[in-house]
C-alpha cells in the first residue's frame, strides 16, 4: 500500500476529485496549505504599494491506494492537475506499513 500525497493548485481540486473516484478511489483527505517551490512566489500591487507573496495558497491531496491501483491514480492525478505553468505541483509518493479501519479494525488493504 502506498500513500500517494499531491501538492496542487486550488482550483483543479474538483478536476482530481472527479478522477480519482472515476478509478474507484472514495476516500481522499484534503488540506489548505501554503508554500512554494522554483517559482519563489510573486509580487502584487496593493494600495500602489508593491509586496512580494513568498507562499501561494495550495492544496494538499493524501490518498492510500493500493499497489494494484497506484500507477493508475499517479496517472489521474497528473491529467487532472495540470495546466502547462510553472506551479503545477508535486506528487509524493510513499510507502505504508499499516493501515487499521477504527470502526471495524480491519487491517491492510481491507480498511482502505
Amino acid at each position: 500500500m502506498k500513500l500517494v500525497t499531491a501538492i496542487i493548485k486550488p482550483f483543479k481540486l474538483d478536476d482530481v476529485r472527479e478522477a480519482l473516484s472515476e478509478l474507484g478511489i472514495a476516500g481522499i483527505t484534503v488540506t489548505e496549505v501554503k508554500g512554494f517551490g522554483r517559482q519563489k512566489g510573486h509580487t502584487e500591487l496593493y494600495r500602489g504599494a508593491e509586496y512580494v507573496v513568498d507562499f501561494l495558497p495550495t492544496v494538499k491531496i493524501e490518498v492510500a491506494v493500493n499497489n494494484a491501483l497506484l500507477d493508475q491514480a499517479i496517472e489521474c492525478i497528473i491529467k487532472a492537475a495540470n495546466t502547462g505553468k510553472i506551479g503545477d505541483g508535486k506528487i509524493f509518493v510513499t510507502n505504508l506499513e499499516q493501515v487499521i479501519r477504527i470502526r471495524t479494525s480491519e487491517t491492510g488493504e481491507q480498511a482502505l
